[in-house]
């Protein structure tokens, strides 16, 4: 397993006004006798929302959850192996820069958002110098994980004290999009993607404002005019026939 020496690591502050952290629920899952996990499905479910915050069966390890349910690995592992599969790397890894990496890793392990741009500096380097599995493994066998949540617990969002605020923050699956601007403009000029401009554009002539208040025009107007005038007249069928109806002699 990789490691890292503290040479490697910059320092930053990791206290703040809003760096009081606690978790917002205690333990969910504790190991039993004999390496069994009560409740493993609920288990593999929770870790699957915690890295990739859904548990689709296409993203599912069926290995990995094997090995869990029988007891050869502990939810840490069975959390790095998550942070480590092809399904990660593709949906997060490979989409970012290494800022944005440190942001979506430290969220998703530890629960909290970066203390800022010099902890994003530092944990940038680590993975400039280690790759990022080194960086996973030092974030793992970190204090701050081990001290939180060990070897049996699931990583879970912690709730930070913001002065001023009633309630804590978001989660980090909705302050943190899973890639960028860059990303997002890198995949529009390869054609992989369709922006918004031009998705407008294709999808103008079927709003429902335009058909209500804008004249049609050319064919359309024709068209337009063809049902307006099909459809009064079926209205005015209809309604001489219910009258026949109501007050015909029988």
């Amino acid at each position: 397993m990789a490691s890292i020496s503290p040479g490697n690591l910059l320092k930053y502050n990791s206290s703040s006004q809003n760096s009081r952290v606690n978790v917002l629920s205690p333990t969910l899952f504790q190991v039993q006798s004999e390496g069994s996990v009560s409740n493993s499905a609920a288990v593999i479910e929770s870790c699957y929302r915690q890295i990739f915050f859904h548990a689709m069966s296409a993203d599912r390890d069926l290995y990995l959850e094997s090995q869990y349910t029988n007891g050869s690995i502990t939810i840490r592992d069975f959390v790095r192996g998550l942070l480590l599969s092809d399904r990660f790397y593709r949906g997060y890894v490979a989409c970012n820069s290494n800022e944005r990496i440190v942001e979506q890793v430290i969220g998703r392990v530890l629960g909290r958002p970066v203390f800022g741009s010099s902890e994003k500096l530092s944990w940038s380097v680590v993975i400039a110098e280690k790759g990022f599995e080194g960086f996973v493994d030092t974030i793992l066998d970190g204090p701050e994980y081990m001290e939180r949540f060990g070897y049996d617990s699931v990583p879970e969002q912690v709730n930070r004290i913001l002065p001023g605020k009633p309630v804590g923050e978001l989660p980090i699956y909705q302050r943190l999009p899973r890639y960028g601007e860059a990303w997002r403009d890198r995949l529009i000029g390869e054609g992989m993607m369709m922006s918004v401009d031009a998705f407008n554009q294709v999808n103008n002539a079927f709003t429902v404002s335009r058909l209500l208040y804008e004249k049609p025009e050319g064919k359309a107007l024709k068209i337009w005019l063809t049902f307006l005038v099909l459809g009064g007249a079926a209205s005015v069928v209809t309604i001489l026939s219910i009258f026949n109806a109501m007050f015909s002699v029988r």
